[in-house]
């Protein structure tokens, strides 16, 4: 009787070697395959829609992602998602190459966004409370209307206070998030630097 041996391949994958001695994956590396799939599954059905159309999904793939998304009880789409990996599953590796490669990018754009809103709200809390910022921002950014700047600030100010509806607090929001997007440069910087300070101060 002929008896199947393990051998431990470069990558620290293991796998068998069959009666006719063809290397083949072990089930436990099948096995965590087949979870990569179905968790990059879950991660499309999951998407927002705009970014969901920009998926290079195949057109069974997206039928079944589609689906899930449409369904609310929780067992339906507990099988409605293992549908869908079963779907991946038979995709191509190029396929799936293609795929998370789309996600990583909408993942690092998601990034990047998160990371410029956040310098915009920091950069609105240092014009609340100093005046001096608004001298360092209109230095960084000398398109602004420092005018319009001050004035902004002053009624932020005042509109906290007394405790009124945010209604300038939002505008300087948007005065800032607009003077600091003018050119493609200063639109790229703040991102790429603040998502920088974002990762510092998750590690503090």
């Amino acid at each position: 009787m002929k008896r199947k041996t393990r051998i431990q391949p470069m990558n620290d994958a293991v796998a068998e070697v069959d009666d006719n001695g063809y290397d083949r994956p072990s089930k436990s590396q099948l096995k965590r395959e087949m979870e990569a799939l179905q968790q990059l599954g879950i991660a499309l059905v999951e998407l927002p829609k705009d970014a969901l159309k920009r998926m290079p999904m195949t057109e069974d793939v997206a039928d079944a992602v589609r689906e899930a998304r449409r369904i609310t009880d929780h067992e339906g789409r507990r099988r409605q998602l293992q549908y869908v990996g079963r779907m991946m599953r038979g995709l191509t590796e190029a396929e799936v190459a293609a795929l998370r490669t789309a996600l990583d990018e909408h993942r690092g754009v998601n990034k990047a966004a998160t990371a410029r809103l956040h310098w915009i709200e920091r950069t609105r809390d240092k014009l609340l409370a100093n005046d001096d910022a608004l001298t360092a921002f209109i230095r960084e950014y000398p398109a602004a209307d420092p005018q319009e700047g001050r004035t902004l600030i002053r009624n932020a100010r005042r509109e906290q206070q007394q405790a009124k509806p945010p209604k300038y607090f939002r505008e300087l929001f948007q005065w800032i998030k607009d003077v600091s997007s003018q050119g493609n440069e200063e639109a790229d910087a703040p991102a790429k630097h603040h998502a920088g300070e974002d990762e510092e101060d998750d590690e503090a």
